[in-house]
């Protein structure tokens, strides 16, 4: 009986373990690699444009998720003002490059329908040649809050 309940127990200690591994970062609640908002990642859609940092706000794409960090940018060509979507607050930092309101950028990323309108999801913004914030892989658009810090370093490095 004693190591029945042994056993229960440590079956319970192992999903408990498992499950809050899994939750560990709330600040991703809803960007996760997977989910219905990162399966609007369509890479066949990608853009870029350039413009003019007009807002950067706070943004909840779907109910339910953590906040995340936004951007309005004017379109340099056409003028017109276009969101864009960067990732989730606990992950996107824009003092890595000092980004602020009235800022030139260059953005790159995938068109999505989110919530009815047409948004960007953000691969990386560019203010300079040589300063950027990258917050997806190019190629597929895999979200770094999703990556290890190693792959994240790899990435980063650029090999």
């Amino acid at each position: 009986m004693m190591r029945a309940a042994t056993g229960f127990l440590a079956a319970m200690l192992f999903f408990l373990v498992g499950a809050a591994a899994h939750a560990a970062d709330p600040g991703i609640v809803g960007w996760e690699k997977g989910g219905v908002y990162d399966k609007l990642f369509d890479v066949s859609e990608s853009d870029s444009f350039k413009g003019k940092v007009l807002e950067i706000q706070e943004i909840v794409p779907m109910p339910g998720m953590a906040p995340g960090i936004g951007l309005v940018i004017e379109d340099k060509k056409d003028k017109r003002q276009e969101t864009v979507h960067l990732g989730p607050k606990s992950a996107v930092d824009l003092s890595v490059i000092g980004l602020k309101e009235g800022d030139m950028v260059k953005v790159v990323g995938a068109w999505a329908e989110v919530d009815g309108k047409d948004v960007i999801l953000a691969i990386k913004i560019k203010k300079a040649e040589d300063v950027e914030l990258k917050v997806r892989r190019t190629k597929d658009g895999f979200p770094f809050w999703s990556m290890t810090p190693e792959e994240v370093a790899h990435e980063r490095s650029g090999q």
